[in-house]
């Protein structure tokens, strides 16, 4: 049995991981997730490099909002960095679904955005674990979690 490791915080302003778990459970079963909330985004990495070596999970979904400050943005840069290194030293991917608030004309808009976004992040998690040839049929789409798809680029004749 698989295992996905949700990391998401309390900083948050949505619950992102109930609509990510919600969206994993409707794709079947054969996988079990677990889930760790830390305060910030700046702890996510380490919340994920302890999914993998304490609870061994396959992959993680890591969730989380900055806000609209500069500070914020710059926060989630570093987070984003950490994510990378996690994954990098566990080889095992971490699927990073970040929210800005500053993403979204009011709280709810960004609620529906944030739960969306989750939600597709998750899908593609799935993916990843269980139906890679799926991601490798899209490649090129333009795909957005989110927001409508930009679609593809098409060559001008």
């Amino acid at each position: 049995m698989k295992k996905i490791g949700v990391a998401d915080t309390t900083f948050a302003r949505v619950g992102m991981a109930a609509a990510a778990v919600r969206a994993l459970q409707g794709q079947g079963t054969g996988f079990k997730v677990v889930r760790r909330t830390v305060p910030g985004i700046k702890d996510l990495p380490v919340a994920c490099r302890q999914l993998f070596l304490e609870d061994n999970v396959d992959l993680c979904l890591a969730l989380g909002m900055p806000g609209k400050a500069e500070y914020d943005k710059t926060c989630a840069h570093e987070a984003s960095l950490g994510l990378l290194f996690t994954s990098v030293l566990s080889a095992k991917p971490i699927v990073e679904c970040f929210v800005f608030e500053g993403e979204a004309d009011g709280p709810k808009e960004l609620a529906r955005l944030a739960q969306r976004r989750a939600e597709e992040h998750a899908l593609n998690a799935y993916s990843l674990l269980f139906r890679p040839h799926d991601l490798a049929r899209h490649a090129g789409e333009g795909l957005r979690q989110g927001f409508p798809d930009a679609g593809p680029v098409r060559r001008q004749r």
